[in-house]
C-alpha cells in the first residue's frame, strides 16, 4: 500500500513576491513595500498606499522618506491633520527638506490656515526657489490680502 501523497501547494499569487526569493525574509522587503506604496499613490490609491506603508511606519520610525510618502498619501486622501503631522515628523528628522515644507504649506492652506501656510511656503521658496513654490506662496499671499481687504483690516 502506498503512502498518501499530500495535496500539491496552490499556485502562488503572481502579484505577491515569493518569500523564498527575499533572502530569507518573510513577505516583501521594506524596499518593495515602499515601492509598492509609491506606485499605489501614483495610481491615486492613497488609502491602499497607507496600508502598504503601515508596517514600515512602525519598523522604520526614523526614515524620513517613509513618513514623507505617508504624509503625501494622507494629503491625497484629504486627511489634513494626519498629513500635517506626517510633514512635521519629516521636518523633525530632516529640517532641510524643502519639499516637506512646501507640502506642509499646501496642507495648511487646504485647512484655511493661510498665515501658517505662508510661513512654510516662504521657507520652502527660500530654501529652493522652484516656480511651483513661488506660485503657491503668491497664491496664499494673495488670498491673505483678499481676506484682509474684505475684513477691512491690515494685511498680517
Amino acid at each position: 500500500m502506498s503512502a498518501a501523497r499530500p495535496d500539491p501547494a496552490p499556485d502562488p499569487d503572481p502579484a505577491q513576491p515569493d518569500p523564498a526569493d527575499l533572502s530569507g525574509t518573510p513577505g516583501p522587503s521594506a524596499v518593495e513595500a515602499f515601492r509598492r506604496a509609491e506606485d499605489l499613490l501614483e495610481r491615486r490609491r492613497p488609502l491602499d498606499a497607507l496600508k502598504a506603508l503601515a508596517p514600515l511606519l512602525s519598523d522604520e520610525p526614523e526614515a524620513a522618506s517613509v513618513h514623507l510618502l505617508a504624509a503625501r498619501a494622507y494629503l491625497a486622501s484629504a486627511q489634513f491633520r494626519r498629513a500635517e503631522e506626517g510633514f512635521l515628523r519629516v521636518l523633525e528628522l530632516d529640517p532641510a527638506d524643502h519639499y516637506a515644507r512646501f507640502a506642509l504649506g499646501r496642507t495648511l492652506q487646504r485647512q484655511s490656515r493661510l498665515v501658517e501656510a505662508r510661513t512654510q511656503l516662504r521657507m520652502a521658496a527660500a530654501m529652493d526657489p522652484r516656480p511651483e513654490y513661488q506660485e503657491a506662496l503668491g497664491e496664499v499671499s494673495a488670498n491673505i490680502a483678499v481676506r484682509s481687504d474684505r475684513a477691512g483690516g491690515s494685511n498680517p
